[in-house]
């Protein structure tokens, strides 16, 4: 009889640790762990870069998600050079991660040519359908989504700023990278607005810093001159030589984003450029959940900036209309 109460005890025993081993064993298990790819088009050493995937990974813990507890990153920096993009983009492919985020449209190809099963999260891409990138906005249909800069009409606003700040401008060098597509848009926009501001446009092809000092420093003997930088990772990289170049020949000149403003170029009109990180988080966060880069659409972005810097356009001389100023979102001093 002691014995056939023991054997009940026993088996109660064992049924109800059969039931409790798979939540306890679950409990000790580590948290999944994801991988996420990084293809940046700046220099890792560059401060920018810092701020941009800085605001990208902050979005991400917003979500749940860190390094080191669920998440490995793994980011590669191209700082402009197409030879580092597609040797990147071919190392990123070979870790198979479950998304990769690309910053810009040369980062985007050479991913894309290196996957089409791996899910790419982009930003600061100008034209991703025209750069087949994209099937459409509304469906992207591939294996790519993400944020656009901008619509190529927003180039033509480039020289009407320039026009607003320095009337007798008639000659305009277009600084623009002949490797990126969107290259030709956004020049083709700033030319069916020129006949209008009775200017002569002139573009010109820069890929390294010894390209873009010879062009400006032999665009700057014509009279009347101006510079508009087109969006392209060279510009960005050289920001510095760029702004001081034209600081040096007393050149009025446009840029399209806060960040060469704020390096002490004269004035810039573009998108805020870091909230488009914070919002590729999301939909990283997004796709890392299960959902499809294919239904997710393509969005642009919803807030441009006017930054002038005012200490620049004292330097050059330049009397600054009150509406203008009135304008910015932003004046440097």
């Amino acid at each position: 009889m002691a014995i056939d109460i023991q054997r009940r005890q026993f088996i109660t025993f064992l049924g109800s640790a059969a039931a409790t081993w798979p939540l306890a064993a679950r409990a000790q298990q580590p948290e999944r762990i994801r991988r996420i790819g990084v293809l940046m088009n700046l220099a890792a050493n560059d401060p920018e870069s810092t701020v941009r995937l800085g605001a990208f990974l902050q979005e991400l813990q917003q979500s749940g998600w860190a390094i080191g507890r669920n998440l490995l990153l793994d980011t590669r920096w191209a700082a402009g050079e197409l030879d580092s993009y597609r040797k990147y983009a071919a190392e990123l492919a070979a870790l198979t991660p479950d998304v990769i985020l690309a910053n810009g449209g040369p980062a985007v190809e050479a991913l894309q040519r290196a996957t089409r099963a791996v899910p790419i999260v982009f930003v600061a891409v100008v034209d991703p359908v025209g750069s087949g990138f994209v099937a459409s906005l509304a469906r992207p249909g591939g294996n790519a989504t993400g944020f656009t800069l901008f619509e190529y009409g927003i180039s033509g606003k480039w020289l009407e700023l320039l026009k607003e700040i320095a009337p007798g401008v008639t000659q305009v060098a277009i600084i623009r990278d002949p490797a990126q597509v969107s290259g030709g848009g956004q020049l083709g926009a700033i030319q069916s607005v020129a006949p209008s501001f009775g200017v002569e446009l002139k573009p010109v092809d820069v890929r390294d810093a010894g390209e873009i000092e010879h062009a400006i420093n032999a665009f700057a003997h014509q009279a009347n001159g101006g510079l508009i930088v087109t969006v392209n990772a060279s510009a960005l990289l050289h920001r510095e030589l760029i702004i001081t170049l034209a600081a040096h020949h007393r050149l009025p000149a446009v840029y399209s984003g806060r960040v060469f403003a704020a390096a002490g170029g004269l004035i810039s009109y573009g998108p805020e450029r870091v909230e488009a990180f914070r919002h590729a988080a999301g939909y990283v966060d997004r796709i890392l959940k299960g959902e499809n880069p294919a239904d997710l659409p393509v969005q642009a972005p919803t807030k441009y900036e006017l930054v002038i810097n005012l200490k620049t356009a004292k330097v050059l001389g330049l009397e600054l209309p009150a509406m203008l100023l009135a304008r910015a979102d932003d004046v440097i001093e």
